[in-house]
């Protein structure tokens, strides 16, 4: 296994388990202590929340869970790879349709959280909340779950990379320490 497809794989494995794991912890924690608070905090709150995130370790994370596994995918063309590569196309397939999500579900809901105006001003907050916090709360889960399956399906890719690479140290004629971190 070279070292540049292992960092590809671990690079798309990374950063879908760490949007897995943003969007599960909205699911878990943030998205149920809003649901305590007035209509004013929470539309308050996730306004703030909505333009913090936009930030580039977010983003990095957030594109890599699809620019990272179509780099992937694409380091492990080739019949030798072809066990890993099936893993992948369904880790990316997923990664897709969760990115699709956010894109053309929540940020459109965020979108027009943004567009009410401060909550000072809004006169009718409960109207807002209403608009908003159901449907978003519901995206959410549905892309935090895409995700969550797509990052278990790239540890399967981690796996079976791993055990491809194993049997060809195996049956190398010899094969140096270098050549066990695909430096041969």
């Amino acid at each position: 296994m070279t070292a540049t497809r292992l960092a590809a794989l671990v690079l798309a494995t990374l950063a879908t388990g760490l949007i897995a794991g943003l969007f599960y912890a909205y699911a878990n924690s943030v998205m149920p202590a809003l649901a305590r608070t007035d209509d004013r905090a929470m539309i308050d709150v996730m306004q703030k929340i909505n333009v913090v995130i936009i930030n580039p370790w977010f983003m990095i994370a957030f594109l890599g869970t699809v620019g990272f596994t179509i780099l992937a995918a694409a380091l492990h063309l080739g019949r030798e790879h072809r066990s890993t590569l099936i893993w992948i196309v369904l880790a990316l397939v997923l990664n897709i349709v969760a990115f699709a999500v956010t894109s053309g579900l929540n940020v459109p809901l965020n979108d027009q959280l943004a567009a009410a105006g401060d909550p000072a001003s809004i006169t009718d907050l409960a109207a807002v909340r209403a608009d908003f916090e159901s449907a978003w709360v519901r995206w959410n889960v549905l892309r935090g779950v895409l995700h969550t399956l797509a990052f278990l399906v790239l540890c399967g890719a981690l796996v079976v990379a791993g055990v491809q690479h194993g049997k060809a140290a195996a049956t190398a004629p010899h094969h140096s320490p270098a050549s066990a971190f695909g430096q041969s």
